[in-house]
C-alpha cells in the first residue's frame, strides 16, 4: 500500500507523508501499520521504542521528543504512534492512556512506562532497552556499553532544501514550497526539488481535509473537478495511487480546455511525489498519454 520509504529525498513514505500533513503543526511524524511493522522487522536486529501519543494530550508530544533523542544517543530507532489516528496499533499494546511508551526488541513488545516521565528516567530506562537489546541477541550497531557505533551520515542537503526540511518542521509549509521553488529556478533540473515541492504542495492542500467529507462530495458530484482533484490527493495520501491516477485519468477523458489543462497538470505533479521507477508511474504515464491523443 505504500511506497518506498524516503524522506523528501526523492521518493517518498506516503504512510509518513499522510502523518505529516495530519501533524505539520507539531512537527511529529507518526506511524501507520504499514510502517509498524517495518519497526517490528528493523527490532530483529536493533531496538526501537515507540511513543505513543495524542493530540489531546500537549505533555504526550514533548514526552516523544525527548524520547526521540534519548533514544538517539543511545543508537536504539524511535518513532511515534498517534493513537487517535491508529486505534488498532494502541489497542494491539493495549494502552489505555497517553503519554505512554514500548520498546521492540527482536520483534517482542516490552512496555517501558504510561504516564509522564523525565528524560533521567528515560535514560535509565534506555540503557535496560540496550542492555536486553543484547542478550536476545538484537543489538546490532550497538556497543558493549550501548552506545552506538557511528553510521555513515547521508551527504548533507544543498542549503534550500536544507532551508525546505527546518520549514516543514516548524509547519510552515507555504516557505518550504517557496524554497523548493528557489532551488528549482536555480536548477530546472533538480528532480528531487521537484518532488520536495509536489510533497509540500499535497501536504497543504490536504491539511485540513475531512476524508469522509471529500469522498462524499467526490461521489455526489462526478461531474465537479475541484471534488475529484481533491479525493485523489487523499487516496495518493492513503497509498491508494492506482485509484487515485485512475481516477485523473478518466477525468482527463471526460473534460476540455482548462479543466482538461488542471486535471492534467494535478495528475503530473501527483506522480512526481511517488518514487519515478514504480510501475504504476509508467503505466499512468502511457495512460495519460493515451488520453490525450
Amino acid at each position: 500500500m505504500t511506497d518506498t520509504p524516503a524522506a523528501l529525498r526523492g521518493a517518498v513514505d506516503l504512510g509518513a507523508l499522510a502523518a505529516r500533513s495530519r501533524r505539520a503543526d507539531s512537527g511529529i511524524a507518526t506511524i501507520d501499520e504499514a510502517a509498524f511493522q517495518e519497526l517490528a522487522q528493523q527490532s530483529l536486529q536493533r531496538p526501537v521504542v515507540i511513543a505513543f501519543i495524542s493530540a489531546a494530550s500537549p505533555q504526550s508530544e514533548e514526552m516523544a521528543r525527548t524520547l526521540e533523542e534519548v533514544a538517539a544517543s543511545a543508537g536504539v530507532g524511535a518513532a511515534a504512534c498517534d493513537v487517535d489516528a491508529q486505534p488498532a496499533i494502541a489497542q494491539a499494546f493495549q494502552i489505555r492512556a497517553v503519554p505512554a511508551a514500548v520498546a521492540l526488541i527482536g520483534g517482542r513488545p516490552a512496555p517501558l512506562f504510561q504516564g509522564a516521565a523525565t528524560r533521567e528516567q528515560m535514560v535509565e530506562v534506555m540503557g535496560q532497552v540496550v542492555e536486553a537489546a543484547r542478550q536476545m541477541g538484537a543489538a546490532e550497531g550497538l556497543g558493549p556499553a550501548g552506545d552506538a557505533a557511528p553510521e555513515p551520515s547521508e551527504p548533507p542537503l544543498p542549503p534550500l532544501h536544507q532551508e525546505a526540511h527546518v520549514a516543514i518542521d516548524r509547519g510552515d509549509l507555504d516557505a518550504a514550497e517557496a524554497a523548493f521553488d528557489q532551488a528549482l529556478r536555480e536548477n530546472p533540473k533538480d528532480h528531487e526539488a521537484r518532488a520536495g515541492r509536489a510533497q509540500v504542495r499535497l501536504m497543504n492542500r490536504s491539511r485540513t481535509a475531512d476524508l469522509a467529507a471529500v469522498r462524499r462530495a467526490a461521489a455526489d458530484a462526478p461531474e465537479d473537478v475541484d471534488a475529484q482533484l481533491a479525493v485523489a490527493d487523499m487516496d495518493v495520501l492513503g497509498g491508494q495511487l492506482e485509484d487515485a491516477f485512475g481516477r485523473l485519468v478518466e477525468l482527463v477523458r471526460a473534460t476540455a480546455g482548462d479543466d482538461r489543462d488542471r486535471v492534467r497538470a494535478r495528475l503530473l505533479e501527483l506522480l512526481e511525489v511517488v518514487d519515478p521507477a514504480d510501475p504504476r508511474v509508467l503505466r499512468t504515464r502511457q495512460a495519460l498519454a493515451s488520453a490525450l491523443y
